[in-house]
């Protein structure tokens, strides 16, 4: 039997882990290995290829065609007419920026002096016992041992288990973006961040969506009210299918045909949808399993994710410290966000670096975000979990809700309608933010204020009251929400 290569480090996954080596590790060798995301088992990570980066890149434009529409552009004095979006030129602009990073990045790690200690492998790792791994690369299989593991594998788009479904080689966002061209028709599975955010893109750039949820609301998960009111906007600008479970899928000459039966069959018979295409967006699933992290002793919970502390270092199936083997990013957060992913990458390699010195990662709360039309953005508690927390707790809590419509960029904008508001949940006695969901233009940036005094703890009455905020600018809409609470 050939002894295994060993090293100081084993890195797993080219995303937020890719951050990892660096002149601290300078003695130390290290295995990466990747397998690289996509069809194309492209290096870097998913959000840089198939996520954040790209789906953004794609939103500014739908955002430009929308707005160039006429509807849109006439009660502005503007005439205007959008004469269609070339997806092709759309596709070969994004990608002709993203791709010749991630072969960049590739080749730095693989050939760079500042790499000197770094051995790539491009390849799938999987555990075949405690602290040993298998590495398929095209040159065969390698046995790797390592004193250090750092796995962040990631995660890929799930697929339920609907008849047909996997048959009919669905669309996912690891493959649609590189189309040749868009389908004409498309059904969208899933009423979540990921479904949503292309909802938007496609509708923008003219192809029909039909948006398939099976609960009555979508971002289910989101506050209440941010829920209700980006189901009514979906529900005007496109095919909505709430509370409807698919039950069959069949691709065809057409197109694909999709079985649909509604929760309630009073209110609507089962019905067959067809159109070109389908889209699954009903979220990611961990690679946990292509990582076989059980074969290494390594915890995995219900969802998938392997099972870590509040200081990234990976437990046992019985919640014990693994000791020299840590997970960050979707691998093992629930949050699966970018920015969650780094601050972990961060924390793991302080924690790898000063053993005797560990910092948590859980100490600050957490934003996301999505990209659809309006924005959205939140953090902390919903008005329904403060009020439960509240009632646990005997404190009291402050609610606040302001309408973009009601502050003068708002006027400037033509949002005189009301619906895109900011609501802002407070303790009372005290004036810590607790939460805080915004729906309307630019939400992602308007939050930051609030993520920061939340993180710093910062009293919601000082911070109303003790800065100037620009007039006429759109932030005022949080001033005036926090005046609420002062």
């Amino acid at each position: 039997m050939i002894a295994p290569e060993h090293f100081d480090i084993a890195l797993i996954g080219s995303g937020s882990g890719n951050s990892f080596p660096g002149p601290e590790f300078a003695e130390k060798s290290i295995v990466y290995i990747d397998r690289g995301v996509g069809p194309e088992n492209i290096f870097g990570g998913t959000c840089l290829n198939l996520g954040c980066i790209p789906t953004k890149m794609f939103v500014h434009t739908a955002n430009i065609a929308q707005n160039a529409r006429r509807e849109h552009a006439e009660k502005f004095g503007v005439d205007a007419e959008l004469g269609g979006v070339g997806f092709p030129a759309v596709r070969e602009r994004i990608f002709s920026r993203i791709d010749p990073i991630s072969h960049g990045g590739e080749e730095y790690r693989a050939a760079h002096p500042d790499n000197a200690n770094v051995t790539l492998l491009r390849g799938t790792a999987r555990f075949v016992a405690p602290k040993r791994l298998a590495v398929e690369t095209d040159n065969g299989t390698r046995e790797i041992t390592a004193d250090t593991f750092l796995l962040a594998a990631g995660s890929r788009p799930a697929i339920p288990a609907i008849p047909g479904l996997h048959e009919a080689t669905p669309l996912t966002s690891d493959t649609l973006m590189r189309l040749e061209e868009l389908p004409e028709s498309i059904a969208i599975l899933g009423s979540g961040v990921i479904a949503l955010e292309f909802a938007h893109i496609l509708d923008a750039f003219g192809v029909d969506v039909h948006l398939i949820a099976r609960s009555g609301t979508l971002l289910r998960a989101f506050d209440e009210d941010i829920a209700r009111r980006i189901t009514e906007i979906a529900s005007a600008r496109y095919t909505v299918h709430l509370t409807t479970a698919t039950t069959e899928v069949r691709r065809t000459e057409e197109g694909v045909e999709i079985d649909l039966q509604p929760s309630d069959p009073a209110d609507e018979a089962a019905r067959t949808l067809t159109v070109a295409d389908i889209l699954v967006a009903t979220g990611r699933t961990p690679n946990s399993d292509l990582l076989d992290a059980p074969a290494g002793g390594i915890g995995v919970d219900d969802a998938g994710r392997v099972m870590v502390d509040a200081c990234q270092r990976a437990l046992d199936p019985r919640g014990q410290v693994l000791d020299g083997i840590y997970s960050i990013g979707d691998l093992s957060s629930p949050a699966q966000l970018k920015h969650v992913a780094n601050h972990e990458l961060k924390v793991a390699r302080h924690n790898i670096l000063n053993p005797h010195d560990l910092r948590r990662s859980d100490d600050m709360p957490i934003p996301a975000a999505v990209f659809t039309s309006p924005q959205i953005a939140t953090v902390g508690m919903s008005e329904r979990e403060a009020r439960e927390w509240a009632a646990t707790t005997g404190r009291e809590i402050q609610v606040a809700r302001q309408e973009f419509a009601d502050v003068a960029y708002g006027w400037a904008m033509e949002l005189e309608a009301p619906g895109d508001f900011v609501k802002i949940i407070a303790e009372a006695e005290t004036g810590r933010i607790l939460g805080a969901h915004i729906i309307g233009p630019e939400a992602a940036t308007l939050i930051q204020v609030l993520i920061q005094a939340m993180s710093f703890g910062l009293d919601a009455r000082d911070i109303a009251t003790k800065q100037y905020w620009i007039h006429p600018a759109m932030p005022e809409v949080i001033e005036n929400a926090l005046l609420q609470l002062a």
